[in-house]
């Protein structure tokens, strides 16, 4: 019965002590413009993304959460903005993220109501600092400023 408990306490340990991965994607259009989604729990601005599903690579759910809540399609990875692990940056849960600067293509529509609320391609000098949710200021503001951050 002891090795089970051990067993059982660690399993649990792992579902709820530790950090969950996710990513974010900013989304780059042909002519430059940044794609942001407008999220229906905190009515903010952010950066495409989310948590990385068991059995997929960070990759894989770039481009999975890049469709689900744009319907825009990841050409290529073309930098990695930072990986932002503070325990603060998400209120709902403590979550890693990594941030992705991507080549994207296609026509803007959101495949996720329930989630989402709106969807917009703005201009670098139109994006709504002040708006953002998460921590998704922190990353675009590391990403104009060319920064590959470890925060």
């Amino acid at each position: 019965m002891g090795r089970l408990w051990y067993f059982a306490q660690a399993v649990l340990g792992i579902l709820f002590r530790h950090p969950v991965l996710g990513t974010s994607v900013i989304p780059v259009l042909a002519d430059g413009r940044i794609v942001l989604v407008r999220r229906r729990d905190c009515g903010k601005w952010g950066l495409p993304g989310g948590m990385v599903q068991w059995g997929e690579d960070v990759h894989t759910t770039a481009k999975r959460e890049l469709a689900e809540e744009t319907g825009l399609e990841l050409i290529k990875v073309l930098r990695l903005v930072g990986v932002y692990s503070s325990p603060e940056r998400d209120p709902r849960i403590h979550s890693i993220c990594i941030a992705l600067e991507a080549e994207v293509r296609g026509d803007l529509h959101i495949n996720d109501r329930y989630e989402l609320s709106d969807i917009k391609a703005f201009e670098l000098s139109a994006i709504p600092f002040g708006n953002l949710a998460h921590d998704h200021e922190q990353q675009l503001k590391d990403y104009l400023q060319n920064l590959t951050v470890l925060a």
